[in-house]
Protein backbone atom coordinates (compact mmCIF):
# COMPACT_ATOMS: atom_id res chain seq x y z
CA UNK A 1 0.00 0.00 0.00
CA UNK A 2 1.58 3.27 -1.14
CA UNK A 3 2.92 5.47 1.69
CA UNK A 4 2.10 2.84 4.31
CA UNK A 5 3.83 -0.53 3.86
CA UNK A 6 7.09 1.04 2.69
CA UNK A 7 7.19 3.18 5.83
CA UNK A 8 7.22 0.08 8.02
CA UNK A 9 10.18 -1.64 6.34
CA UNK A 10 12.16 -3.39 9.13
CA UNK A 11 15.51 -3.19 7.35
CA UNK A 12 15.19 0.56 6.82
CA UNK A 13 14.06 0.88 10.43
CA UNK A 14 17.19 -0.90 11.60
CA UNK A 15 19.37 1.46 9.56
CA UNK A 16 17.69 4.50 11.04
CA UNK A 17 18.06 3.08 14.53
CA UNK A 18 21.76 2.46 13.91
CA UNK A 19 22.14 6.08 12.80
CA UNK A 20 20.32 7.34 15.90
CA UNK A 21 22.55 5.27 18.16
CA UNK A 22 25.64 6.49 16.30
CA UNK A 23 24.85 10.21 16.60
CA UNK A 24 23.59 10.19 20.21
CA UNK A 25 26.31 11.18 22.68
CA UNK A 26 24.27 12.75 25.50
CA UNK A 27 20.92 12.33 27.23
CA UNK A 28 18.03 14.04 25.45
CA UNK A 29 14.35 14.44 26.27
CA UNK A 30 11.99 15.16 23.39
CA UNK A 31 8.20 15.45 23.33
CA UNK A 32 5.99 14.01 20.62
CA UNK A 33 3.05 16.39 20.43
CA UNK A 34 0.41 14.12 18.95
CA UNK A 35 -1.40 11.25 20.68
CA UNK A 36 -1.43 9.38 17.38
CA UNK A 37 2.36 9.48 17.42
CA UNK A 38 2.35 8.24 21.03
CA UNK A 39 0.24 5.22 20.09
CA UNK A 40 2.44 4.42 17.09
CA UNK A 41 5.59 4.70 19.22
CA UNK A 42 4.23 2.31 21.85
CA UNK A 43 2.55 -0.06 19.40
CA UNK A 44 5.82 -0.57 17.50
CA UNK A 45 8.04 -0.45 20.60
CA UNK A 46 10.07 2.43 19.18
CA UNK A 47 10.78 3.88 22.62
CA UNK A 48 12.33 0.56 23.66
CA UNK A 49 14.62 0.43 20.61
CA UNK A 50 16.13 3.88 21.04
CA UNK A 51 19.31 4.55 23.05
CA UNK A 52 18.57 4.57 26.77
CA UNK A 53 19.70 8.19 26.89
CA UNK A 54 16.77 9.31 24.69
CA UNK A 55 13.52 9.86 26.55
CA UNK A 56 10.25 10.34 24.68
CA UNK A 57 7.83 12.52 26.66
CA UNK A 58 4.19 12.20 25.71
CA UNK A 59 2.54 15.52 24.96
CA UNK A 60 -0.97 17.00 25.05
CA UNK A 61 -1.84 16.35 21.41
CA UNK A 62 -4.93 14.23 22.02
CA UNK A 63 -8.02 16.28 21.08
CA UNK A 64 -10.39 14.25 23.24
CA UNK A 65 -8.04 14.39 26.22
CA UNK A 66 -7.62 18.17 26.29
CA UNK A 67 -11.33 18.96 25.90
CA UNK A 68 -12.02 20.57 29.28
CA UNK A 69 -14.36 19.05 31.83
CA UNK A 70 -16.64 22.09 31.76
CA UNK A 71 -17.10 21.68 28.00
CA UNK A 72 -18.09 18.03 28.51
CA UNK A 73 -20.62 19.19 31.10
CA UNK A 74 -21.94 21.81 28.68
CA UNK A 75 -22.36 19.06 26.09
CA UNK A 76 -24.28 16.95 28.61
CA UNK A 77 -26.53 19.88 29.54
CA UNK A 78 -27.33 20.58 25.89
CA UNK A 79 -27.80 16.92 24.93
CA UNK A 80 -30.48 16.31 27.55
CA UNK A 81 -32.59 19.29 26.45
CA UNK A 82 -35.96 18.39 24.86
CA UNK A 83 -35.97 18.84 21.09
CA UNK A 84 -32.18 18.55 20.75
CA UNK A 85 -30.29 16.05 18.62
CA UNK A 86 -26.69 16.05 19.83
CA UNK A 87 -24.11 14.71 17.35
CA UNK A 88 -20.54 13.72 18.10
CA UNK A 89 -17.74 11.49 16.96
CA UNK A 90 -17.85 8.21 18.86
CA UNK A 91 -14.70 8.75 20.92
CA UNK A 92 -16.39 11.53 22.91
CA UNK A 93 -19.31 9.44 24.18
CA UNK A 94 -17.45 7.82 27.09
CA UNK A 95 -15.35 10.80 28.16
CA UNK A 96 -16.39 11.44 31.77
CA UNK A 97 -17.89 14.74 32.76
CA UNK A 98 -18.85 15.47 36.35
CA UNK A 99 -20.24 12.04 37.13
CA UNK A 100 -21.79 11.29 33.73
CA UNK A 101 -20.89 10.92 30.07
CA UNK A 102 -22.77 11.30 26.79
CA UNK A 103 -23.39 7.56 26.60
CA UNK A 104 -25.23 7.57 29.94
CA UNK A 105 -27.29 10.60 28.83
CA UNK A 106 -28.15 8.71 25.65
CA UNK A 107 -29.13 5.66 27.71
CA UNK A 108 -31.47 7.88 29.72
CA UNK A 109 -33.35 8.80 26.56
CA UNK A 110 -31.55 11.77 25.04
CA UNK A 111 -31.11 11.86 21.26
CA UNK A 112 -27.33 11.50 21.09
CA UNK A 113 -25.96 10.26 17.77
CA UNK A 114 -22.56 9.17 16.52
CA UNK A 115 -21.71 10.73 13.16
CA UNK A 116 -18.67 10.41 10.93
CA UNK A 117 -18.57 13.98 9.65
CA UNK A 118 -19.98 17.34 10.76
CA UNK A 119 -21.79 17.39 7.42
CA UNK A 120 -23.79 14.38 8.66
CA UNK A 121 -25.07 16.58 11.47
CA UNK A 122 -25.88 19.38 9.05
CA UNK A 123 -27.88 16.94 6.90
CA UNK A 124 -29.80 15.86 10.01
CA UNK A 125 -30.65 19.48 10.69
CA UNK A 126 -31.88 19.96 7.14
CA UNK A 127 -34.01 16.79 7.33
CA UNK A 128 -35.41 17.61 10.80
CA UNK A 129 -36.28 21.32 10.84
CA UNK A 130 -38.33 20.88 14.02
CA UNK A 131 -35.26 19.86 16.05
CA UNK A 132 -32.13 21.68 17.17
CA UNK A 133 -29.11 19.74 15.89
CA UNK A 134 -25.79 20.35 17.64
CA UNK A 135 -22.38 19.05 16.56
CA UNK A 136 -19.58 18.71 19.12
CA UNK A 137 -16.68 20.44 17.39
CA UNK A 138 -13.47 19.49 19.19
CA UNK A 139 -9.86 19.07 18.22
CA UNK A 140 -6.74 20.74 16.92
CA UNK A 141 -6.11 22.51 13.63
CA UNK A 142 -6.60 19.18 11.85
CA UNK A 143 -10.35 18.81 12.41
CA UNK A 144 -11.20 22.52 12.46
CA UNK A 145 -11.44 23.11 8.67
CA UNK A 146 -14.26 20.57 8.23
CA UNK A 147 -16.17 22.12 11.13
CA UNK A 148 -15.60 25.61 9.72
CA UNK A 149 -16.86 24.51 6.31
CA UNK A 150 -19.98 23.02 7.90
CA UNK A 151 -20.85 26.27 9.69
CA UNK A 152 -20.16 28.18 6.47
CA UNK A 153 -22.56 25.85 4.65
CA UNK A 154 -25.22 26.24 7.35
CA UNK A 155 -25.05 30.01 6.98
CA UNK A 156 -25.08 29.87 3.16
CA UNK A 157 -28.05 27.47 3.05
CA UNK A 158 -29.95 29.20 5.83
CA UNK A 159 -30.11 26.12 8.10
CA UNK A 160 -30.90 27.90 11.34
CA UNK A 161 -31.51 24.82 13.50
CA UNK A 162 -27.84 23.76 13.34
CA UNK A 163 -25.19 24.87 15.83
CA UNK A 164 -21.66 23.98 16.87
CA UNK A 165 -20.35 23.45 20.39
CA UNK A 166 -16.80 24.65 19.83
CA UNK A 167 -13.75 23.37 21.69
CA UNK A 168 -10.93 23.87 19.19
CA UNK A 169 -7.36 24.30 20.44
CA UNK A 170 -4.08 25.31 18.79
CA UNK A 171 -0.69 23.60 19.05
CA UNK A 172 1.85 26.50 19.05
CA UNK A 173 0.50 28.21 22.21
CA UNK A 174 0.56 24.82 23.97
CA UNK A 175 4.25 24.44 23.10
CA UNK A 176 4.89 27.86 24.65
CA UNK A 177 2.93 26.93 27.78
CA UNK A 178 4.87 23.67 28.16
CA UNK A 179 8.22 25.42 27.79
CA UNK A 180 7.28 28.09 30.34
CA UNK A 181 6.37 25.56 33.01
CA UNK A 182 8.96 25.54 35.82
CA UNK A 183 8.90 21.72 35.76
CA UNK A 184 9.55 21.45 32.02
CA UNK A 185 12.21 18.93 30.93
CA UNK A 186 11.52 19.07 27.18
CA UNK A 187 14.55 19.82 24.99
CA UNK A 188 12.94 19.29 21.57
CA UNK A 189 9.58 18.63 19.92
CA UNK A 190 8.29 16.20 17.33
CA UNK A 191 5.54 18.32 15.77
CA UNK A 192 2.32 16.73 14.51
CA UNK A 193 2.45 16.24 10.74
CA UNK A 194 -1.28 16.40 10.14
CA UNK A 195 -1.60 19.73 11.97
CA UNK A 196 1.22 21.16 9.86
CA UNK A 197 -0.37 19.81 6.67
CA UNK A 198 -3.19 22.28 7.38
CA UNK A 199 -1.38 25.22 8.96
CA UNK A 200 2.13 24.90 7.53
CA UNK A 201 5.31 25.47 9.51
CA UNK A 202 5.58 29.26 9.74
CA UNK A 203 4.53 29.48 13.41
CA UNK A 204 7.31 27.17 14.61
CA UNK A 205 10.62 29.01 13.90
CA UNK A 206 9.84 31.82 16.41
CA UNK A 207 9.09 29.17 19.06
CA UNK A 208 12.30 27.28 18.29
CA UNK A 209 14.34 30.47 18.64
CA UNK A 210 12.52 31.84 21.70
CA UNK A 211 12.77 28.63 23.71
CA UNK A 212 16.01 27.32 22.15
CA UNK A 213 14.54 23.98 21.12
CA UNK A 214 14.58 22.19 17.77
CA UNK A 215 11.16 21.33 16.33
CA UNK A 216 10.89 18.57 13.73
CA UNK A 217 7.64 17.98 11.83
CA UNK A 218 7.05 14.24 11.94
CA UNK A 219 4.61 11.69 10.53
CA UNK A 220 3.06 8.62 12.13
CA UNK A 221 4.46 5.46 10.55
CA UNK A 222 7.53 3.78 12.11
CA UNK A 223 10.01 5.16 9.59
CA UNK A 224 8.44 8.62 9.80
CA UNK A 225 8.92 8.64 13.55
CA UNK A 226 12.45 7.26 13.43
CA UNK A 227 13.50 9.79 10.82
CA UNK A 228 11.95 12.57 12.88
CA UNK A 229 13.82 11.38 15.96
CA UNK A 230 17.07 11.09 13.98
CA UNK A 231 16.79 14.64 12.66
CA UNK A 232 15.93 15.90 16.15
CA UNK A 233 18.98 14.25 17.71
CA UNK A 234 21.23 15.69 14.98
CA UNK A 235 19.93 19.18 15.73
CA UNK A 236 20.25 18.69 19.49
CA UNK A 237 23.80 17.40 19.27
CA UNK A 238 24.76 20.38 17.09
CA UNK A 239 23.03 22.89 19.38
CA UNK A 240 20.84 24.15 16.53
CA UNK A 241 17.44 25.57 17.46
CA UNK A 242 15.78 25.12 14.10
CA UNK A 243 12.63 23.75 12.46
CA UNK A 244 12.97 20.77 10.14
CA UNK A 245 10.36 18.99 8.05
CA UNK A 246 10.73 15.20 8.20
CA UNK A 247 7.28 14.70 6.61
CA UNK A 248 7.59 16.55 3.27
CA UNK A 249 5.32 14.16 1.38
CA UNK A 250 2.35 15.50 3.38
CA UNK A 251 3.45 18.88 4.74
CA UNK A 252 4.13 21.88 2.50
CA UNK A 253 5.66 24.79 4.37
CA UNK A 254 2.67 26.98 3.43
CA UNK A 255 0.12 24.42 4.61
CA UNK A 256 -3.29 24.38 2.93
CA UNK A 257 -4.18 27.96 1.86
CA UNK A 258 -7.85 27.16 1.20
CA UNK A 259 -8.29 25.61 4.65
CA UNK A 260 -6.46 28.50 6.32
CA UNK A 261 -8.72 31.00 4.56
CA UNK A 262 -11.84 29.13 5.68
CA UNK A 263 -10.60 29.02 9.27
CA UNK A 264 -9.88 32.74 9.19
CA UNK A 265 -13.41 33.47 7.98
CA UNK A 266 -15.39 31.25 10.37
CA UNK A 267 -13.26 31.37 13.53
CA UNK A 268 -11.38 33.92 15.60
CA UNK A 269 -8.60 33.26 18.10
CA UNK A 270 -9.54 33.17 21.78
CA UNK A 271 -8.22 32.00 25.15
CA UNK A 272 -8.97 28.33 25.84
CA UNK A 273 -8.95 26.06 28.87
CA UNK A 274 -7.17 22.73 28.32
CA UNK A 275 -8.23 19.77 30.44
CA UNK A 276 -5.60 19.06 33.06
CA UNK A 277 -3.47 22.03 32.00
CA UNK A 278 -5.54 25.15 32.53
CA UNK A 279 -6.17 28.31 30.58
CA UNK A 280 -3.69 29.12 27.80
CA UNK A 281 -3.97 32.58 26.24
CA UNK A 282 -4.91 32.68 22.55
CA UNK A 283 -4.77 28.91 22.31
CA UNK A 284 -8.10 28.18 20.66
CA UNK A 285 -10.83 29.27 18.28
CA UNK A 286 -14.39 30.41 18.68
CA UNK A 287 -16.91 31.37 16.03
CA UNK A 288 -16.35 34.83 14.57
CA UNK A 289 -19.09 37.48 14.89
CA UNK A 290 -20.50 36.70 11.44
CA UNK A 291 -21.23 33.11 12.50
CA UNK A 292 -21.91 33.65 16.21
CA UNK A 293 -25.60 32.69 15.78
CA UNK A 294 -24.41 29.11 15.22
CA UNK A 295 -22.63 28.97 18.59
CA UNK A 296 -24.38 26.27 20.69
CA UNK A 297 -22.87 27.61 23.91
CA UNK A 298 -24.66 30.93 23.41
CA UNK A 299 -27.80 29.44 21.88
CA UNK A 300 -28.39 27.20 24.91
CA UNK A 301 -26.96 29.58 27.54
CA UNK A 302 -24.53 27.10 29.12
CA UNK A 303 -21.56 29.43 29.54
CA UNK A 304 -21.34 29.39 33.36
CA UNK A 305 -20.58 25.72 34.06
CA UNK A 306 -17.92 25.23 36.79
CA UNK A 307 -16.36 21.85 37.54
CA UNK A 308 -13.54 20.13 39.40
CA UNK A 309 -11.40 17.17 38.32
CA UNK A 310 -11.32 14.04 40.52
CA UNK A 311 -8.33 14.36 42.85
CA UNK A 312 -7.04 10.83 42.24
CA UNK A 313 -6.73 11.39 38.46
CA UNK A 314 -3.34 12.73 37.36
CA UNK A 315 -4.13 12.96 33.66
CA UNK A 316 -3.23 16.65 33.67
CA UNK A 317 0.33 15.79 34.61
CA UNK A 318 0.37 13.12 31.90
CA UNK A 319 -0.80 15.67 29.31
CA UNK A 320 1.97 18.08 30.35
CA UNK A 321 4.59 15.35 30.11
CA UNK A 322 5.39 15.61 33.83
CA UNK A 323 4.69 11.94 34.56
CA UNK A 324 4.22 8.75 32.56
CA UNK A 325 0.78 7.09 32.81
CA UNK A 326 2.00 4.17 34.92
CA UNK A 327 3.27 6.62 37.56
CA UNK A 328 -0.33 7.49 38.46
CA UNK A 329 -1.50 5.34 41.38
CA UNK A 330 -4.93 4.88 39.76
CA UNK A 331 -3.56 3.57 36.45
CA UNK A 332 -4.82 0.05 35.73
CA UNK A 333 -6.57 -0.07 39.10
CA UNK A 334 -9.33 2.49 39.72
CA UNK A 335 -8.79 3.76 36.17
CA UNK A 336 -9.17 1.38 33.21
CA UNK A 337 -10.65 1.72 29.69
CA UNK A 338 -13.82 0.04 30.99
CA UNK A 339 -14.12 2.46 33.94
CA UNK A 340 -11.98 5.54 33.14
CA UNK A 341 -11.34 8.42 35.49
CA UNK A 342 -9.95 10.75 32.84
CA UNK A 343 -10.04 11.31 29.10
CA UNK A 344 -6.47 10.03 28.61
CA UNK A 345 -7.75 6.52 29.39
CA UNK A 346 -10.80 6.85 27.10
CA UNK A 347 -9.48 8.35 23.90
CA UNK A 348 -8.06 6.36 21.04
CA UNK A 349 -5.12 8.79 21.18
CA UNK A 350 -4.75 9.04 24.97
CA UNK A 351 -1.40 8.18 26.52
CA UNK A 352 -2.99 6.22 29.38
CA UNK A 353 -5.01 4.14 26.92
CA UNK A 354 -1.83 3.48 24.93
CA UNK A 355 0.06 2.28 28.01
CA UNK A 356 -2.87 0.05 28.95
CA UNK A 357 -3.20 -1.40 25.44
CA UNK A 358 0.47 -1.98 24.68
CA UNK A 359 1.66 -4.15 27.58
CA UNK A 360 2.83 -1.29 29.82
CA UNK A 361 0.75 -2.50 32.77
CA UNK A 362 3.83 -4.34 33.94
CA UNK A 363 5.49 -1.00 34.58
CA UNK A 364 2.73 -0.07 37.01
CA UNK A 365 2.97 -3.41 38.80
CA UNK A 366 6.71 -3.02 39.27
CA UNK A 367 6.50 0.59 40.50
Amino acid sequence: MKYLDEFGDPELARRLLDEIHAVTTRPWAMMEICGGQTHSILRHGIDQLLPESIELIHGPGCPVCVTPLETIDKALAIAERPGVTFCSFGDMLRVPGSGRDLLSVKSAGADVRVVYSPLDALNLARENPDRQVVFFGIGFETTAPANAMTVHQAERLGIGNFSLLVSHVLVPPAIAAIMESPRCRVQAFLAAGHVCSVMGTSEYPPLAQRYRVPIVVTGFEPLDLLEGIRQTVVLLEAGRHEVANAYPRAVPDAGNPAAIAMLGDVFEVTDRTWRGIGRIPRSGWRLSPRYREFDAEERFAVSDVRTREPAVCRSGEVLQGLIKPHECAAFGKQCTPRDPLGATMVSAEGACAAYFAYRRLDLARRS
